[in-house]
């Protein structure tokens, strides 16, 4: 067993993660999804609410007020999720801010425009496209997906959501940043539990003070030997902000960054990861269809962010009285967009809930859409596609394993990804 076996149980189960959330839903969600949709692409009241599922919310700390709860709206159709999502002006982002101080959490997902776009800017070229393929593969995905494609050659069974699905993003994003070995599920067991309060006040104080302090050793060691690592390029970057000109980033601003980026980094690419692979192996002339024409991997990938997204559903505080698809939305409301209701529309894809890797190309919004779309897609899509042809080409009779449970999809409405991935490797 490595050292860091225990950790990634903790940290990488996806039932576990929501009943530690507090979020876990038994039912397939897409039943009720469908049923709320025939009742109006929008509709007043929160997702779950509109689902008829036991109340939670990732932004309880806006949405409960002394005045009480505000008012919510879900929306579930794909045309007036776009329009929301291009909605900048008056449905802001300010609902990630849950910190009751004044300190961002979660930075540029915590911001509007302007002051949004200078700094994620300042980080978006380590993120376009050309990089994703060429400088992330090269000096991290490549070697990372290369050593445990290594090591599940000595089995002949394995668990990919733990043994790839997890290590695959995790060592990415924290090799990336500068963390090494333990150090990464450290931070993420710090940075998870910095986010929640179900321990109370006290343990997540601990916890914040842990991913500060880690994030500053990593900044101070960066800025005496500048390194090809995140950091030392977020140490290089300026930010203009008008009427603020142009300057570096803070040493605060950096560890935010961090923060976003591992939190993100290691836990949506995670459970996209596994859901893919669960779609391909779940019928045979899908993994064999891939595994001859490789060419039809990316579209794979997109597909399974259109067919079950990880994250699905993104909400947004309303800050002036506005309307989508014809219903009114005051202001002081909360906006739940449904990504797993739009990416799933009838009047946009044909048979929306079967996944299919010759569907012809649209664009979903399964790492969302406008000034805010997942600023790492590029790379978890990356990971993701240098994982399943490292599989492809070690494992070709690859096959999930009869004797162990099947797997399945599993989690809250919030987040969703594989409960386990048994294979038989050869």
């Amino acid at each position: 067993m490595k050292s860091d076996d225990a950790l990634y149980d903790e940290l990488y189960d996806v039932r576990s993660e929501a009943v530690e959330l507090g979020n876990l839903v038994e039912v397939d969600p897409f039943g009720l999804i469908e049923a709320a949709r025939e009742r109006g692409p929008v509709q007043e009241g929160y997702l779950r609410e509109v689902l008829g599922v036991p109340f939670w919310h990732r932004h309880r700390s806006v949405i409960e007020t002394e005045k009480g709860r505000r008012k919510g709206f879900t929306v579930l159709s794909f045309a007036e999720a776009e329009a929301a999502f291009r909605d900048n002006a008056r449905l802001s982002n300010r609902i990630y801010h849950m910190n009751p101080t004044d300190d961002r959490m979660l930075g540029i997902l915590e911001m509007d425009n302007p002051e949004h776009f200078a700094h994620r800017k300042a980080a978006q070229s380590l993120f376009i496209k050309p990089r994703a393929v060429g400088m992330w593969r090269d000096r991290w995905i490549n070697d990372i997906v290369n050593a445990i494609a290594e090591n599940l050659g000595t089995k002949s069974r394995a668990e990919l959501n733990m043994e790839l699905c997890a290590r695959v993003p995790v060592h990415t994003i924290s090799a990336a940043v500068g963390l090494r070995g333990d150090d990464a599920l450290i931070f993420r067991k710090a940075l998870i539990a910095s986010m929640g309060t179900r321990k109370g006040p006290q343990a997540q104080m601990e916890a914040m003070a842990t991913v500060s302090r880690m994030s500053m050793e990593q900044i101070e060691i960066r800025r005496k030997t500048p390194g090809d690592d995140i950091i030392s390029w977020l140490i290089a970057a300026e930010v203009d902000i008008p009427d603020e000109g142009k300057r570096q980033l803070s040493d605060a601003e950096i560890v935010t960054f961090c923060r976003l980026l591992l939190l993100a980094g290691g836990g949506t690419s995670w459970r996209q990861m596994g859901i893919l692979l669960f779609a391909l192996l779940d019928d045979r002339e899908r993994w064999e269809a891939v595994r001859s024409d490789r060419k039809l991997l990316e579209p794979a990938v997109q597909e399974s962010m259109r067919w079950n997204p990880n994250n699905p559903v993104f909400s947004r505080l309303a800050i002036a009285d506005t309307e989508i698809g014809g219903v009114a939305i005051p202001e002081g409301s909360v906006v739940d967009i449904c990504l797993a209701a739009a990416n799933r529309d009838p009047l946009r894809w044909d048979n929306p809930g079967e996944f299919d890797i010759h569907r012809p190309a649209k664009p979903h919004i399964g790492f969302g859409l406008g000034a805010h779309m997942c600023l790492g897609r590029n790379v978890a899509e990356s990971e993701m596609v240098v994982a399943v042809n490292a599989l492809m080409d070690h494992f070709p009779d690859m096959r999930i394993d009869p004797d162990m449970p099947a797997p399945f999809i599993t989690g809250g409405i919030e987040q969703r990804g594989i409960s386990a991935l048994h294979v038989v490797l050869k």
